[in-house]
């Protein structure tokens, strides 16, 4: 047994996981299962999620994967319940789930912030609600992983309620965290900034200058996107051991973005916080 092996403690552990079956979820459990974790998947995509099944199979690892909608409580339960009677046990909870629409608050009501609270928030909750019980009962601890973004760390134009929805997350993390840490329970985040996922793309970046170099080395400091590992390696560290004295707390693989709050690493003039003169004047030339 190597060293992490040994301090990570996650082969034989279990974890739930839902939106698991694509994107950053696939690759989280991905990781945790080459890990030696046993994974629970709820997922929505019936394609990715019998795609999933099949691979899982073939690798011969023990999962239970459902085809089901994570906001719903009652297949939500059924996911913990199937669990409850292949291992007995909880260790890991990872919500996944989330997305958005871009849109000015203006042009937005009722229904749909209540579609982005359920997709973003509200299945967190009774997530957390279902798993507590289970850890507590299982005396041994356990880690619950939130995925949440940087949009909930600052402003976000045209997702005003979506990065409201994932700062109530992270808010509620770090009260239940406190809750629950006599039982030896943490509770942490992981807030990404842009990495590619079909989700994304659904969702648009306005002319897509992300999704070339030279946007992506203006914007993020360290000059590229990010990858999903970069994700999944979160959460293998959170799940583990090696994070064992870590609660109410978010990581962070934002590639820099958060840290430099607005500087922009324009191509000619370098750091600055604003945009070069010869870029405003060469954009009133185009109008």
């Amino acid at each position: 047994m190597g060293w992490f092996e040994e301090r990570g403690g996650l082969a034989g552990s279990v974890a739930v996981v839902t939106g698991g079956a694509g994107g950053l979820g696939g690759a989280i459990v991905a990781d945790l299962v080459a890990n030696g974790v046993h994974p629970a998947v709820l997922d929505l995509d019936p394609a990715a999620t019998a795609e999933l099944a099949q691979s899982l199979a073939e690798q011969g690892r023990d999962a239970v994967v459902h085809h089901g909608d994570a906001r719903d409580p009652v297949a939500l339960a059924a996911l913990f319940e199937a669990a409850d009677a292949r291992w007995g046990r909880l260790d890991t909870l990872v919500n996944v789930v989330g997305g958005t629409f871009r849109a000015p608050f203006t042009d937005t009501g009722p229904k749909g912030w209540d579609a982005l609270l359920r997709t973003n928030l509200t299945h967190v909750l009774h997530a957390c609600g279902l798993a507590v019980p289970r850890m507590r009962a299982g005396g041994h601890g356990g880690s619950i992983i939130n995925i949440t973004t940087i949009e909930a760390h600052r402003a976000a134009p045209g997702f005003a309620v979506y990065s409201a929805a994932k700062a109530a997350v992270e808010q509620f993390a770090r009260t239940l965290a406190v809750e629950v840490a006599p039982d030896r329970i943490r509770v942490n985040n992981i807030a990404p900034d842009f990495v590619p996922t079909p989700n994304l793309e659904r969702i648009g970046t306005g002319d897509n200058a992300m999704l070339d170099p030279a946007g992506v080395k203006v914007a993020i400091p360290m000059g590229r996107a990010g990858h999903l590992t970069d994700i999944s390696h979160c959460a293998v560290f959170l799940a583990s051991g090696l994070s064992s004295y870590l609660t109410g707390t978010t990581l962070h693989p934002d590639g820099g973005t958060g840290a430099s709050a607005g500087w922009f690493n324009w191509p000619v003039e370098g750091w600055a916080n604003h945009a070069p003169l010869r870029v405003l004047r060469a954009s009133e030339e185009t109008r």
